[in-house]
């Protein structure tokens, strides 16, 4: 879809990725243009970014200007990018109770309320997408499309209504399951299961996403629980924001059965861009970050997240409003961080756009072209050097024009290859 960013920006971003150029071997002034030009073209669509709760979409954290986040408005104009799922996470706790639930509840409600005034703060910059054809309208303003996902069903409770609710409120995706257990499944973190794949509950929840047309995402759920969900959805199902397992082993990643099925179910993997998840860190980077984290008081969740994206805290009570004093120095602590995390990636060299774009090769080696997409996790631990933030997108064009990839090809893995599960989810959902 064409843009209106200008060429001399756009290649600016390339160009100032050094080591990023130094990777592809190449500053070939004609293979920018191609790519460029195609980037202008096309529908770009990240499937998953993580926000802030109570702060996000508030003067302290406006996202329409610029601001410390990988994503706001400013980055996804500067980089091409078209449409994002913000999801609207909720940390997993063990109180699978009443009390626990309606926590959790009123977190994701905070949730879309946060993405609704930012809809509404800047309706001149970006606008609420309920439907595919609603991703079109809104790109051809050239204002940014914003989409909802619910990333855990843990605050949906033992209480199926409430899917209506997040249904209502623009969600169309939900990702079954987070870094533990919950009431629907298991995830791909503990080793002992708690229901040996979908509880009874979490086979209705997937009938009911199925019957509304909301898409069933199962990144971060156990191998279990994607085999239950591929054989229970009568809608083609999402890995919101994965890797390959062959190519990198984490237990957040497809194997290459499941990507072979994930093909022939008609679905789309996400291609997530958390360096922990796209290659295996050494012991020694490990133990780094570790004593990071340890040094600063942050926790950290397979990569970490990023400012503002974290979960409740223990007892599942919602977050207090941050005071400005309290969020500055919140910014500041992470901007420490990230100070920090340049000294180590110095010395122990992270996944780059080179590791993120092999597991797009990988997936489209296994799964088909047609099944491939692209999930940052941006502001919940995503991002590498060349692809850092939406401002980078292009980068991801780029390498893919690089490797050999056709318009079409990379129009499919920039939002075409969900686009079309989205639509065929809503053709189930109107049965």
């Amino acid at each position: 879809m064409l843009r209106t960013t200008a060429l001399p920006a756009l290649l600016a971003l390339v160009l100032a990725g050094g080591a990023l150029l130094a990777q592809q071997a190449t500053t070939d002034p004609a293979l920018l243009q191609k790519a460029k030009a195609i980037h202008e073209r096309i529908l770009t669509v990240d499937t998953h970014v993580d926000i802030g709760g109570n702060n996000y979409a508030t003067p302290a954290l406006d996202p329409g200007g610029p601001t410390s986040l990988k994503c706001d408005l400013p980055k996804m104009k500067a980089g091409g990018l078209d449409a994002v799922f913000l999801a609207a996470y909720v940390g997993q706790r063990p109180d699978l109770t009443q009390a626990g639930f309606k926590a959790a509840y009123d977190q994701a409600i905070a949730k879309f309320d946060a993405i609704d005034r930012l809809t509404k703060t800047h309706p001149e910059l970006c606008e609420l997408a309920r439907t595919p054809a609603d991703v079109e309208r809104i790109e051809k303003t050239g204002k940014r499309v914003i989409l909802v996902g619910v990333e855990n069903g843990y605050p949906m409770g033992d209480n199926l209504a409430n899917l209506k609710t997040f249904y209502d409120r623009g969600t169309r995706y939900m990702t079954l399951v987070h870094g533990s257990h919950n009431q629907l499944a298991d995830s791909s973190g503990p080793a002992e299961p708690m229901h040996n794949g979908l509880s009874e509950l979490g086979k209705k929840t997937v009938a009911e996403m199925n019957r509304l047309g909301v898409m069933v995402d199962t990144s971060h759920a156990s191998a279990k629980v994607f085999w239950d969900a591929i054989a229970l959805s009568k809608a083609p199902i999402i890995a919101s924001h994965s890797g390959c397992m062959a190519v990198s082993k984490h237990n957040r990643n497809l194997d290459d059965d499941q990507l072979k099925a994930l093909a022939k179910n008609g679905g789309v993997i996400q291609i997530v861009a958390l360096a922990s998840y796209l290659k295996e860190d050494s012991p020694e980077r490990a133990q780094a970050m570790l004593k990071l984290r340890e040094e600063l008081g942050l926790g950290g969740r397979g990569g970490g997240r990023g400012p503002g994206a974290g979960g409740p805290p223990a007892g599942g009570q919602a977050p207090p409003q941050l005071t400005p004093e309290q969020q500055a120095e919140r910014q500041k602590q992470m901007a420490l961080r990230q100070e920090r995390m340049k000294e180590i990636d110095a010395k122990y060299p992270p996944a780059t756009l080179k590791e993120f774009v092999d597991h797009i090769d990988h997936a489209v080696k296994v799964a088909g072209i047609d099944h491939v997409g692209v999930g940052t996790d941006f502001d919940g631990g995503g991002g590498v050097p060349g692809f850092n933030d939406h401002s980078e997108a292009l980068n991801v064009t780029v390498e893919l024009v690089r490797r050999g990839y056709n318009e079409e090809q990379i129009r499919k893995i920039w939002g075409g290859n969900l686009m079309r599960v989205w639509r065929q989810v809503n053709k189930v959902a109107g049965k």
